[in-house]
C-alpha cells in the first residue's frame, strides 16, 4: 500500500478568522517563540513530514484588495523565515517549509535566507514562494504602483497581464535561487589552517543570471547547503500557478474538493509539465483539506458553527473545509490518494486543538490502516519526500 506524506500549514491560531476566540486558542501567545515551537514540536511526535509557515507582505484582512477595518480577527504575524530559523534547533526531523513574497524581495536575500535555514536545521529547509499582486502591498515598499482590483475582476486583460508578469517575475525568483544554491560547489570549502586555504575560489562560480526582471551576478555567500537545493513548494489554483510550480517546484499544493476533481487537477498539473517542459522528477501532488475535527461529525459542526456564529458568517475558504473524526477524514484521504493525491497539507481551524486532532487522531489512524509512517525514514527533507540531492549545475567534475 502507497503511504500518504502530511504535512500541517500553521497560521496564527488557525485558519478559522475566529479561531483566536476558541476556549482551546492561546492569542496571548501568538507572537512568541514558544508558542510556534511547541506547534513544530507537535507536529514532529505526529511524525508529519514538514509543516509550513504562512506569510504576506500586509496585515491579515477579511477583503482580497487590501487591509479592513475589522478589530475582531487576528492582524499580525511574525516573520516567517524567522520563526522557521528559530524553531530549528529545537527540532531534529520535520521539514520546515517557511513562506516569503517573490514580489517585492530580493531574490539573493531570499535565497541566503532558505539556505541558511537549510543549514541551521541541517537538511530540512524548504520554501514556498507566493506572488503579492495587491496594490495596498505595494505601497508598504513605494517602488512600483500596481492597479486596484478585487477577485472578480481577475479576467479583466489588463488585470490578467498584472497577474501574469509577478508569475513571470517569480519564476525569475526561483529560477536565481536555485542557481545561486549551486554557485558553491559541494567541496568548495577547503578550511586548511596548514596552508592557510578556506575555500578554493574556482568552485565558487558566477551564475550571471540576466532577465527582464533581474540581473544577478552571484556567487551567493553562502555555502552549498545539506540539501543541495532545499524544497521549493508552491500553492496552484489554475493554470498560470500550475506551470509556474512546473518550471521550478518540487511540491505543488492543489485545491480539489472531490476525489474527481483531484484526478482531474492531477491531470492539469501533468498538463502544465508538458507545456514548459518540465525536467527531471514530477511534481509530488499535495491537496490541502482545512480540518475541524471532533470525536464525530456532529460535534466537529458545531465547532465550526459556533466559531461562524462568531465571526458572523460562515467560513469560506480556497480548500475543501472537512467537519469530522479522525476516522472519517483518513477515509477521504485515501479515497483521495486513489485518484493520484501523494500528500495531504491540512489546515488546523482552531490551533493547537485540531493540530492535535491530526497528530493524536488521524496518524494513529492512518498508522492502522498501513497508510502512514511508523518512523522518520530519512535526516533531510527531500529524503522523506523520496527525493535525490541534485548535483550543482556548475560542478566540473
Amino acid at each position: 500500500m502507497t503511504r500518504l506524506h502530511l504535512a500541517a500549514a500553521l497560521d496564527g491560531a488557525g485558519w478559522h478568522p475566529a479561531a483566536w476566540r476558541s476556549p482551546d486558542a492561546r492569542p496571548g501567545e501568538l507572537f512568541t517563540a514558544g508558542y510556534w515551537a511547541g506547534l513544530v514540536a507537535e507536529a514532529e511526535n505526529g511524525l508529519l513530514d514538514f509543516v509550513t509557515f504562512e506569510d504576506s507582505l500586509g496585515p491579515q484582512s477579511s477583503r482580497f484588495e487590501g487591509p479592513d477595518d475589522r478589530v475582531d480577527q487576528v492582524r499580525g504575524r511574525l516573520d516567517a523565515v524567522l520563526v522557521a530559523a528559530r524553531v530549528a534547533p529545537l527540532t531534529s526531523r520535520i521539514g520546515l517549509v517557511p513562506t516569503t513574497s517573490t514580489t517585492h524581495t530580493e531574490p539573493f536575500h531570499v535565497a541566503i535566507g532558505i539556505a541558511s535555514l537549510d543549514h541551521v536545521s541541517r537538511g530540512r529547509a524548504g520554501w514556498r514562494p507566493q506572488v503579492s499582486p495587491r496594490a495596498a502591498d505595494a505601497r508598504h515598499f513605494g517602488r512600483r504602483e500596481f492597479p486596484e482590483f478585487t477577485l472578480d475582476q481577475r479576467a479583466d486583460p489588463r488585470i490578467a497581464e498584472h497577474v501574469r508578469r509577478l508569475f513571470d517575475e517569480a519564476a525569475d525568483v526561483v529560477e536565481v535561487a536555485r542557481r545561486l544554491w549551486d554557485s558553491w560547489e559541494d567541496d568548495a570549502e577547503i578550511r586548511d589552517v596548514a596552508t592557510g586555504r578556506f575555500v578554493d575560489r574556482d568552485k565558487l562560480h558566477y551564475i550571471d543570471f540576466e532577465g527582464p526582471f533581474f540581473s544577478v551576478k552571484g556567487p551567493s555567500i553562502t555555502p552549498r547547503s545539506p540539501q543541495g537545493r532545499p524544497l521549493v513548494t508552491a500553492l496552484a489554483h489554475d493554470v498560470l500557478p500550475y506551470e509556474f510550480a512546473a518550471r521550478g517546484a518540487d511540491v505543488v499544493y492543489v485545491t480539489p474538493r472531490s476525489a474527481a476533481e483531484a484526478a482531474e487537477i492531477i491531470g492539469r498539473v501533468r498538463e502544465a509539465e508538458t507545456t514548459v517542459g518540465r525536467l527531471g522528477d514530477p511534481l509530488k501532488v499535495f491537496a490541502d483539506v482545512l480540518v475541524f475535527l471532533a470525536d464525530d461529525a456532529p460535534a466537529a459542526r458545531d465547532r465550526k458553527a459556533r466559531l461562524d456564529e462568531l465571526d458572523g458568517a460562515p467560513l469560506a475558504s480556497d480548500a475543501l473545509v472537512f467537519t469530522g473524526s479522525p476516522g472519517e477524514l483518513a477515509d477521504l484521504l485515501l479515497e483521495w490518494r486513489d485518484a493520484g493525491v501523494e500528500g495531504f497539507r491540512l489546515r488546523p481551524a482552531v490551533l493547537p486543538y485540531d493540530l492535535a486532532g491530526i497528530t493524536r487522531g488521524l496518524v494513529p489512524e492512518l498508522r492502522r490502516r498501513g497508510a502512514f509512517h511508523d518512523a522518520y525514514g530519512a535526516d533531510t527533507l527531500r529524503g522523506l519526500l523520496g527525493l535525490g540531492r541534485p548535483a550543482g549545475r556548475y560542478a566540473v567534475s
